[in-house]
């Protein structure tokens, strides 16, 4: 690996001093193809000559232990160190890991109660707390496109977007079926209950990526709601979006304008049209190459467990945590971690 990081570093160098030369400057084309390489650098050179300064630390502090007068001190410095180094060798493989075209996209999440009635209708609602909690840890935006809430604090779907960089590739791998096993607000006898909850994750595309036939529209406009069905306004500001040759549906509500309100539903729905063909192709390939065509979407990756015991586990990669609501509050990104090192380990991205 770190002999992989040199190299990087040396074109990150050779690549900086490129940018700066007014000959390549003045060729704009050349110019804009050397500094999206810069930047697909910057992240992986700054950790590492972070790495190489704590791993310089920690040796100066190894060699003070030797002094008696220093030795607490350079302890203590040792030892922080040496943790500070297992982490960053945690992040710099994950920065590693080959990119996609999407993965410092902007993220669309649709989350939707799934078995379970009112009780999945309210982990949905943790979920959607526990993503944009994420968000917030990351320094994230979130901006919600369509919400349909129950009476008691649930929510029957939800669908956001998380705005920052890197905010797919950390996400994407979240779609999939999430269950719960606890005992439900509704339960008045204290019966164990398991429900589930369907995630979706999508890149949010660029107008160039997609393009929407007008003609293949049907486009409706409603009056906004809330729980309850009381109204949250008197003009007809949601917006209803079908595409007729894939009958994809998507809705939006959240903000006032029905203008706004269509142009995050056209994002949504370019963003679903994406996800589709990458999904055909894929199974093309599959198909191709003779490979089992299940619907991964459609498969349960992580179980969250309140009672009789507490644990969160991930059945794709075996990572499991004890302490749940921690997992609630946003605290994701060992599962993400592990789960990107299983892909990589297991061949499934290079």
């Amino acid at each position: 690996m770190f002999d992989k990081l040199e190299e990087i570093e040396k074109k990150y160098v050779d690549l900086t001093a490129k940018i700066s030369d007014p000959d390549i400057i003045s060729n704009q084309s050349l110019f804009k193809k050397y500094m999206k390489e810069h930047s697909n650098l910057t992240d992986v050179v700054a950790k590492y000559r972070e790495y190489k300064k704590v791993k310089e630390n920690m040796d100066e502090a190894k060699e003070l232990m030797n002094d008696k007068e220093m030795k607490e001190f350079a302890e203590e410095e040792f030892y922080s160190s040496k943790q500070k180094l297992e982490n960053i060798e945690e992040e710099l493989k994950f920065l590693l890991i080959p990119k996609d075209e999407n993965d410092d996209s902007n993220v669309i999440i649709e989350i939707r109660g799934g078995a379970g009635g009112e009780e999945a209708a309210l982990f949905a609602y943790n979920l959607y707390r526990m993503y944009t909690m994420y968000a917030d840890l990351k320094h994230w935006q979130v901006e919600v496109i369509d919400i349909n809430e129950t009476g008691i604090g649930g929510l029957k779907e939800v669908s956001f977007m998380i705005k920052g960089k890197g905010a797919y590739s950390k996400l994407k791998f979240e779609s999939g079926v999430h269950r719960v096993q606890r005992v439900p607000e509704t339960e008045a006898s204290g019966r164990i209950h398991t429900s589930t909850v369907t995630v979706a994750v999508l890149p949010e595309v660029e107008d160039v990526e997609i393009e929407i036939n007008q003609n293949d529209l049907r486009i409706d406009t409603y009056r906004a709601s809330g729980a309850g069905g009381q109204h949250v306004n008197k003009t007809s500001s949601a917006v209803r979006l079908k595409h007729i040759p894939s009958g994809i549906v998507v809705t939006c509500q959240t903000e006032r304008s029905q203008l706004q309100n269509r142009e995050n539903a056209m994002k949504m729905l370019k963003s679903k049209l994406y996800a589709k063909q990458i999904e055909e192709h894929n199974k093309m390939l599959k198909e191709i190459k003779g490979e089992s065509t299940d619907n991964a979407w459609g498969s349960q990756i992580r179980s969250y467990v309140f009672c009789p015991y507490t644990l969160v586990k991930d059945h794709r990669t075996g990572y499991e945590v004890g302490n749940v609501q921690a997992v609630m509050d946003g605290k994701i990104d060992g599962f993400i971690f592990e789960y990107l090192k299983f892909i990589k380990k297991s061949g499934i991205i290079e």
